[in-house]
């Protein structure tokens, strides 16, 4: 049987699709072992939403090439699909295949040709079957590919093509296909989430569709993946929080504090705007787990503009950030302005906004002490009897049990947290 290894980079829509190869791979007779085995092909999900992405992936092939010289070595993914010349220049690698070439990667596997199809053709999204995935307890679910924002810093569109929703029949499939094989936990993913159903013939949204899952009551918990500040309406945080199945936790992406910077972003909301939507989301769920992306350096940002963005950071009842140090992609509107920065300043920039996070996480955690949590167990530690899960409102929490409890929700009273973790008690019953 040959071997094939697997190893992605990215977003949760690439591990959604990582996945759907493996299932795909082993049903068509492959053995998938870990990416640091010895393995006679080696799949590399690429990702190029910054240059250390795009560094990364080459890293990965050269990695691979070394842990079996007579490998077979494929690069997919975004980094191949935007850039596939300059993949060719690397001899470690054997094939270049697009993202739509994901859907085939078993009969692909030995090809001899490269294989990029035009993304900008793509105008529907044909399901991704999976039925499993290697977390065992929570899966993600595509639902939505492809953007048709066009924000001045992102290759997202050119790697994605234009938004498409997988069909409303095939996603409640997806879902129960999930839970028949016992995950407990469903993510539902998007490159552009919100605008799911939007394209369809019948034309539905995001919102109709949660409210859907919801009633039917198929899945324990439900996560919603990443949406835009306009996305999130009044009648979507009433919906998450009158639910007991939809988790409360929602990440947004502000990527600047500025108007002037949003503006040049190609943003289509200001700081005003963004602020009013997290103070209403906290105040439908005090509880919420509240992220937000933010981007350090962008073009011409001035050192008044920065601190816009920390002003209004700091003032939030955010709970944690991803920080995206500026990085300059090729093809973007963004790489051709003026005043880019030193490298050095968005180092600093960055490190900056990471202390915010830093902040923001520990004070959000240590308010939950005295609470009970709802936690999806994920892990056990025989040696030291310690269980670790993810509660609803996605922080991870730690206990002591004596017997391994996985993909069994449980409630964890919580008893204090330390850097990125709660620590509580769990009593059974009985």
């Amino acid at each position: 049987m040959k071997r094939v290894a697997v190893s992605t980079l990215g977003c949760k829509t690439n591990q959604f699709e990582s996945a759907a190869m493996i299932e795909q791979l082993k049903a068509a007779g492959y053995s998938v072992v870990p990416f640091g085995e010895e393995s006679d092909f080696y799949i590399i999900n690429s990702c190029t939403v910054t240059a250390r992405t795009d560094s990364e992936t080459r890293r990965h092939i050269r990695r691979a090439r070394r842990l079996n010289p007579k490998a077979r070595i494929i690069a997919t993914g975004c980094y191949a699909q935007v850039a596939p010349g300059e993949l060719e220049k690397m001899p470690e690698l054997d094939c270049i295949l697009g993202n739509m070439e994901k859907q085939n990667i078993s009969a692909l596997l030995e090809s001899n040709t490269n294989s990029v199809s035009d993304i900008s053709d793509i105008h529907s999204a044909a399901p991704l079957k999976l039925t499993s995935f290697a977390e065992h307890t929570r899966a993600f679910l595509q639902i939505q590919n492809g953007c048709n924002s066009f924000c001045a810093y992102c290759i997202v569109p050119f790697a994605r093509g234009s938004s498409r929703s997988v069909q409303f029949n095939d996603v409640i499939k997806g879902i129960r296909d999930l839970v028949d094989n016992n995950f407990k936990e469903i993510v539902l993913t998007g490159i552009h989430l919100g605008a799911y159903g939007l394209d369809l013939k019948n034309p539905f949204s995001l919102q109709s569709l949660i409210k859907e899952i919801d009633k039917t009551d198929i899945v324990q918990r439900l996560r919603i993946g990443s949406i835009e500040p306009n996305e999130v309406t009044d009648e979507l945080l009433h919906l998450m929080s009158s639910s007991k199945n939809i988790c409360q936790h929602l990440h947004l992406p502000l990527q600047s504090g500025s108007d002037t910077v949003l503006q040049r972003m190609g943003r289509c909301y200001n700081a005003d705007f963004f602020r009013e939507k997290i103070e209403k989301t906290a105040a439908a769920m005090p509880n919420a787990f509240i992220g937000a992306d933010v981007i350090a350096g962008f073009p011409g940002e001035t050192e008044s503009e920065f601190n816009e963005t920390v002003t209004l950071l700091e003032e939030l009842p955010l709970s944690d950030l991803h920080v995206f140090p500026y990085s300059s992609r090729p093809g973007t509107r963004a790489a051709g302005m003026p005043g880019h920065l030193p490298a050095h300043l968005i180092s600093h920039r960055a490190a900056n906004l990471r202390q915010i996070a830093k902040r923001k996480k520990e004070t959000f955690l240590g308010k939950l002490a005295g609470q009970t949590l709802n936690v999806l167990v994920q892990s056990y530690d025989s040696n030291h009897k310690i269980s670790k899960g993810l509660s609803r409102n996605y922080v991870s929490v730690s206990f002591q049990s004596d017997n391994p409890i996985i993909n069994t929700e449980v409630p964890i009273f919580i008893t204090g947290s330390n850097g990125d973790i709660c620590g509580g008690s769990y009593k059974p019953t009985i």
